[in-house]
Parts: C-alpha cells; structure tokens; sequence
C-alpha cells in the first residue's frame, strides 16, 4: 500500500492520473455531447429524453458525485504538477515553456483549464442548479435553455467556453497517449491528427447549440 501511495505521489503517478480522469472525462463529454445534440431535434424529443434520464434519477445522482470527484481530482493533480514543476526550476520552467518544441496548447492548459473550472460553476449554477430545484411546472427543460441563449451575453460566454474545452481537450488527448507509453514515430503525429479533429467535434458541437438559440430569437422564430 505505501508502495502505491508512493508511486501516486510521484510525478508520473500523477501525470497517469490525470491521463486517467481526463480519458474518463472526454468519455462523460461525448454522452453529453449526444444528449444536447438532441436540442436540435426541437421539443419534445429533447424534453422526452430529459425526462427518460429523470425516470432513473438515483443512477445520474450517484454518477454525477463520481463526475464531480474525478473533475476535483484532475484539477488538483493538474495545478499541483504546475506548482511542483514551477517549483522545482522556475528559470528552466519559464524557457521550456517557450520551447519551439512546446505548443501553444500545452502552454496554455493551466489557463484553459482555469477558465473551464470557472465554466462550471456557472453551468451548474445556471442550468443543473434550474433544472434540479428551479423548475416550478410551467417551464420545459428546453426552454430553459433556450430562453437562456437568447441572452447574446450567455450566448457568447457559452461559445467562447465551448472554443476553450475544445483548446484544452486538443494537448489533453495527445498527452494522455504519452503518458500510457503509447507513442511512436509512426503513430504519434495520426494521434495528433485524432486528438485534433476529436477537439473540433466537440468544439464545434457544444458551440452549436447557443448560436443556433440565439440566431433563433434574432428570427423571432419559436
């Protein structure tokens, strides 16, 4: 057991546990992905599947705290191999961060992931936070959303967010095969191309969804 605690303590310890939630976190992602996408289909589809997660509210209760401890636990072994890193050489750690061999992406993820943090506390408090204790019965769960997006405020905040998860999400991905060992000279730069196209799925995907509102309500249209 200390042998374990040990081996998670260390750097590569953590740079496997953060590989490990945040696979585990693209994988909550794409679920998540597929069920906004439902909003496209208007209504009642996306109200029906709402109310199909609602029927086993027990289940996404217990997989929502699982979610959030993996999330709180990326974040910590993430800033604390920053600190450490940033500790360790301070004038080795600011050249290397301008490597030519270093991208903008690995350069910028304790920012990106700052600002996706930052995200979801307002997500929860905007939308999780209505739809668990705010709904009062006159209201559908899609037009919470939409209301929500015809605000070009939230729209725009929502889509700049959505462009940063995809940012993150893009280094995210590639690291994670490192960090498993995972890489060859052959392999890496098609890992890359994946990691960058799965990046602009996602991006593109969530971002979709508050033009679409918000160039609704510019229509007038339902």
């Amino acid at each position: 057991m200390s042998q374990l605690k040990q081996f998670f303590s260390s750097s590569i310890g953590k740079k496997l546990v953060m590989a490990i939630t945040g696979i585990l976190l693209i994988l909550f992602l794409i679920v998540h992905l597929i069920n906004n996408l439902l909003l496209f289909g208007g209504p009642e589809v996306f109200n029906e599947n709402v109310a199909r997660l609602d029927a086993i509210k027990p289940l996404i209760r217990v997989v929502e705290i699982i979610l959030a401890l993996i999330f709180i636990y990326h974040i910590y072994n993430a800033l604390k191999l920053w600190w450490e890193n940033k500790k360790a050489n301070p004038k080795k750690y600011a050249v290397n961060a301008n490597k030519e061999t270093s991208t903008i992406y690995s350069r910028t993820m304790v920012i990106t992931g700052s600002l996706i943090f930052i995200f979801l506390v307002i997500h929860l408090y905007t939308l999780w936070a209505k739809y668990n204790f705010g709904m009062d019965g006159s209201e559908e769960f899609y037009e919470v959303i939409k209301n929500l997006f015809t605000n070009p405020l939230w729209a725009a905040f929502y889509f700049i967010i959505m462009i940063t998860i995809g940012f993150h999400m893009n280094h995210a991905f590639q690291s994670a095969f490192q960090t498993f060992g995972w890489s060859h000279k052959k392999y890496t730069p098609l890992v890359k191309k994946i990691g960058t196209v799965i990046a602009i799925i996602f991006a593109v995907g969530f971002a979709s969804i508050p033009i679409y509102f918000f160039l609704i309500s510019l229509g007038g249209q339902g």
